[in-house]
C-alpha cells in the first residue's frame, strides 16, 4: 500500500495484512490494530510503561515553561506550517484511517481536511486571543482581563474520529500556549502515530519538541491521565459513562475537563418537508461512519400524513447503497469497529423484535469477512429502552408525530442533548425549532441532517452529551486560565466599594 509507505510505515511482512510493527522498546504487552474490513491485524504496537509515562508528562511540562512565552502569532505560524503538511498527507492519512477506522475513503479523506481546516482556525485565533479593559471606580486605575495558557492538556479521543478529535483540541490548545498529551483510542492507534509523526516533523524542523506528545497504554497505566494533577485540562471524547468517570475522577482534584458524550439525534420531517432535501440527508446522517458518529442520526419523527411516503423513500434509498472496502470510493456502507459493536447491533435487534416493533429492512449481520451488517430501519416507539439510549451502530429508528409541539417534545425526551435538525417549509415551525422553546441540543438544524458541523460554530451538547463545546469563535477560552489586572498609577490608595482605611 502506497500511502503506508507515504506515512514512513515500515512494511515488514506484506503478506500480512501490510504487515506493520511498531516496537517502542523492549516491551512485553503490544497492542494489535485490526482492519474491520477483514478482521486481519494490521500492527502492532507496544504500550509505554509507567516510567516512560512519567518522563512523557514531565517532558510536557517543561516544554509548557517554554512554549508559553513564545509569542502567540508565532505558535499559531507552527501550526500554519503543520496544517501545510497535512495537506501534503491528505489522502495517505486519509487512507489510514478509512483502513483502520473502517470508515469509508471519501470520510477518511474528509477526517483530514477537517484537521486542515481547524488548523487554519487555529492561525486565525492566535491573533485574536483578545482580553478586556474596562474602567475602574477608583481614580487613576486601570483593570484589564487577561488570558494565560493553562499547562498541560490532556486529549482522549474515541475511535471514530480519530484524528480530527485531537486536532479540535490540540491545534487551539497548542496557539494559546499550552502542550498537548494525547491517549488515541487503542482500537485506532496507527492513525496517532502517524499524525505525530508529521507534526513532529515540522516541529523539529522549526526548533520546537514535546509541545505534541502521545501514548498507547494499558489500562494500568491509561487511567493515570486523569488522576494526574500535573494535566490541567481533559478533553475527553467517548460514551456517557466513561465520561462521568472522567469528570468525577477530575473535578475530584479540581481539574477542568471538556465533555463531548453521547448523542440521540433526531430529525422531524413535518409535512411542508422538501423531501428531495430531507431523505438524503436522512440515509447520510444514519449510514455515514456505520452509524458510529456521535451526530449519527438514531431517530426520525415523521408527520402522520407523510409518514408512509417517507418509509417508502427510505427503505428505497437503502437498497441502493454499496456495502464493501472502505478504500473503494464507490462504498459507502462500511464496516463497524469490531466484533463487539456488532454483537451490539444484534442484540439491539433482538431488543427491538422483544417490543414487537417492525424491522422495516436490513436487520441482519452481513455474511462476508469483515465486521459489516446491514444498515436498518425499525419502526418503535420514542420511550422504548433501546431507543432512549444511544447504540453506536447502524440503526433507524422512525416514529409518528401529530403535531409540531409534540414532535419537538419526543425529540428532546432523550437523556442525551447534542444535534437535533426539522426539514420543513413553515418558517414558524423553523423559528419555533430553534428558540427557547425548541430543540434542547447544543445543535439545531432547519433543513439539513444532524452530522457535518463545520469547525467555525461551536461543537457540543447538552444534559448527558456533557456539555462541553470545541472549536467555534470562543474556543480558545476554554484552553487558558483568565486574569483580572488592576493598575494604580497613582500616588494615593482609594479602596473599592469606598471603604476608609486610615492608620493615621
Amino acid at each position: 500500500m502506497d500511502f503506508l509507505k507515504k506515512l514512513k510505515i515500515q512494511q515488514i511482512n506484506p503478506a500480512a495484512s501490510a504487515g506493520l510493527e511498531w516496537i517502542n522498546g523492549n516491551h512485553d504487552k503490544m497492542l494489535a490494530s485490526i482492519n474491520p474490513s477483514n478482521e486481519n491485524v494490521i500492527a502492532k504496537t507496544a504500550y509505554i510503561n509507567e516510567s516512560e509515562y512519567e518522563y512523557l508528562i514531565q517532558k510536557a511540562h517543561n516544554t509548557f515553561l517554554t512554549w508559553r512565552n513564545v509569542p502567540a502569532p508565532v505558535r499559531g505560524e507552527v501550526v500554519r506550517q503543520i496544517a501545510n503538511e497535512l495537506r501534503e498527507y491528505k489522502d495517505a492519512l486519509g487512507s489510514l484511517v478509512s483502513l483502520e477506522m473502517g470508515k469509508s475513503k471519501e470520510e477518511g479523506d474528509g477526517e483530514v481536511q477537517e484537521m486542515i481546516d481547524i488548523a487554519d482556525f487555529a492561525v486565525s485565533l492566535s491573533r485574536m486571543l483578545y482580553g478586556k479593559t474596562m474602567h475602574s471606580e477608583r481614580p487613576l486605575h486601570r483593570i484589564q482581563e487577561q488570558w494565560h495558557p493553562l499547562g498541560v492538556v490532556g486529549v482522549i479521543t474515541a475511535f471514530n474520529f480519530p484524528v480530527a478529535v485531537w486536532a479540535w483540541n490540540a491545534f487551539i490548545a497548542a496557539v494559546c500556549g499550552n502542550a498537548i498529551v494525547w491517549k488515541p483510542s487503542h482500537k485506532v492507534p496507527l492513525c496517532a502515530i502517524a499524525v505525530q509523526h508529521i507534526c513532529n516533523q515540522v516541529m523539529q524542523r522549526l526548533g520546537y519538541d514535546g509541545v505534541f506528545s502521545y501514548f498507547i497504554a494499558d489500562h494500568d497505566i491509561r487511567d493515570k491521565l486523569t488522576h494526574d494533577k500535573r494535566i490541567a485540562l481533559i478533553s475527553f471524547t467517548g460514551s456517557t459513562a466513561a465520561g462521568k468517570h472522567v469528570a468525577q475522577t477530575v473535578a475530584s482534584r479540581l481539574g477542568k475537563t471538556i465533555l463531548e458524550l453521547g448523542g440521540n439525534n433526531a430529525i422531524i420531517v413535518d409535512q411542508s418537508a422538501d423531501l428531495k432535501l430531507a431523505i438524503p440527508a436522512i440515509i447520510f446522517g444514519a449510514v455515514g461512519t456505520a452509524g458510529q458518529r456521535c451526530t449519527t442520526t438514531r431517530r426520525v419523527i415523521i408527520h402522520e400524513s407523510i409518514y408512509g411516503r417517507v418509509i417508502e423513500a427510505l427503505c428505497q434509498g437503502y437498497q441502493k447503497l454499496k456495502i464493501g472496502d472502505p478504500l473503494d470510493k464507490n462504498n459507502f456502507v462500511t464496516p463497524l469497529i469490531d466484533a463487539k459493536a456488532v454483537q451490539l447491533f444484534q442484540d439491539t435487534i433482538d431488543e427491538i423484535k422483544m417490543h414487537h416493533g417492525e424491522i422495516l429492512c436490513g436487520g441482519n449481520r452481513l455474511d462476508r469477512p469483515g465486521f459489516y451488517v446491514e444498515p436498518t430501519i425499525a419502526a418503535v416507539e420514542n420511550d422504548w429502552p433501546m431507543v432512549q439510549r444511544e447504540s453506536f451502530v447502524p440503526i433507524l429508528y422512525v416514529m409518528k408525530f401529530k403535531n409540531v409541539d409534540e414532535a419537538i417534545h419526543m425529540q428532546n425526551d432523550v437523556a442525551q442533548g447534542l444535534s437535533s435538525a426539522i426539514f420543513t417549509n413553515d418558517f414558524r415551525h423553523a423559528e419555533l425549532f430553534i428558540s427557547a422553546a425548541g430543540s434542547d441540543c447544543g445543535l439545531a438544524n432547519v433543513n439539513i441532517g444532524t452530522s457535518g458541523a463545520e469547525i467555525g460554530g461551536a461543537f457540543g451538547g447538552e444534559k448527558e452529551t456533557g456539555g462541553g463545546r470545541e472549536s467555534g469563535s470562543d474556543a480558545w477560552k476554554a484552553y487558558m486560565r483568565r486574569q483580572t489586572t488592576t493598575v494604580n498609577w497613582g500616588q494615593e490608595l482609594p479602596l473599592a466599594q469606598g471603604i476608609k482605611f486610615n492608620q493615621d
